[in-house]
């Protein structure tokens, strides 16, 4: 089978156009012959080196959606033929990959495997930041990096859903119609002006009850001051690098600070199945923009 694999950490040029073994089956899992794989920004960390990307060579990527077309041994509630999704493969650019059965997310009748290909890891992000962090409710100001995104958009729809006022952020006069389309009360070109000086204008002085910071260094600090006491910083990723280290106590005063990952919000069946019913929600053909629409149902 062929698959794209790097060989050492660095740049898109360090892909590899591979023909490997089509990978067997173990117990308890399943081998799905992808459709599609998804496209996300862990993919660009891992290859880069910014997170350990494990033993190398190694195939890139870990989201993606097909049909199942080999069972190992004691699976129980998946076939041949079933069509499924996954956020946690190792490797899924490939024809082939092999997954815990348990990983497996059943794609429902009606949703595509274009869709079910690229919903994982952004839907479900989405879900934990909003749902289960954040406890989003009718009321709360929300900020959210990089609106027009991935998970930006749809958490943008997600907290609009749940009562919110919702504010986002974004570098481009495009990019502000899909987060003003997305459900966004406020957009913010931060490029231009001091997004949390803005935010602070628009809530009264008081600040957000939940930011969503995907960017990392070049927003946190500003993140922080667009936070209200006693509220909360989400920090899920890191597009523009690494946040420095810094002392606590001065920095963020009452608020709190989570780091988080998907990863460890989805880490059991019965957590990951809970994530993935509300995530895949109401899917939306993509917009001519050509971002993944969704508006998430809530429980």
């Amino acid at each position: 089978m062929r698959a794209i694999r790097f060989h050492s950490a660095g740049g898109p040029e360090v892909l590899r156009l591979d023909e490997l073994p089509a990978p067997a089956p173990g117990a308890g899992e399943v081998r799905v012959a992808l459709a599609f794989a998804g496209v996300n920004f862990i993919d660009t960390y891992l290859r880069s080196g910014l997170y350990p990307p494990g033993p190398l060579p190694a195939v890139a990527g870990k989201e993606g959606a097909g049909t199942i077309d080999a069972v190992g041994a004691g699976v129980e509630g998946l076939r041949v033929g079933d069509q499924v999704a996954f956020f946690d493969a190792a490797g899924s650019y490939a024809e082939r990959v092999a997954i815990p059965a348990a990983r497996a997310l059943p794609v429902p009748p009606g949703l595509g495997l274009d869709l079910a290909a690229a919903l994982p890891l952004q839907g479900m992000t989405a879900d934990y930041l909003v749902r289960t962090i954040g406890r989003v409710g009718a009321g709360d100001a929300v900020l959210v990096h990089a609106a027009a995104g991935g998970v930006g958009r749809l958490a943008v729809q997600l907290a609009k859903a749940l009562g919110a006022l919702v504010l986002g952020t974004c570098s481009t006069d495009a990019k502000a119609a899909v987060a003003r389309e997305a459900g966004c009360d406020h957009v913010v070109r931060y490029d231009r002006t001091d997004f949390a000086e803005e935010v602070l204008h628009l809530t009264g002085g008081r600040g957000c009850d939940l930011v969503l910071d995907g960017v990392g260094r070049a927003t946190f600090a500003a993140s922080v001051r667009a936070t209200r006491v006693r509220g909360t910083l989400v920090v899920y990723g890191q597009s523009s690098g690494m946040i420095e280290p810094f002392s606590p106590r001065p920095v963020l005063g009452s608020r709190t600070l989570v780091s988080a990952t998907l990863f460890d919000y989805a880490r059991d069946p019965e957590e990951l199945a809970q994530r993935w019913t509300p995530a895949r929600g109401r899917v939306r053909r993509p917009s001519r923009s050509g971002s993944l629409e969704a508006a998430c149902r809530t429980p």
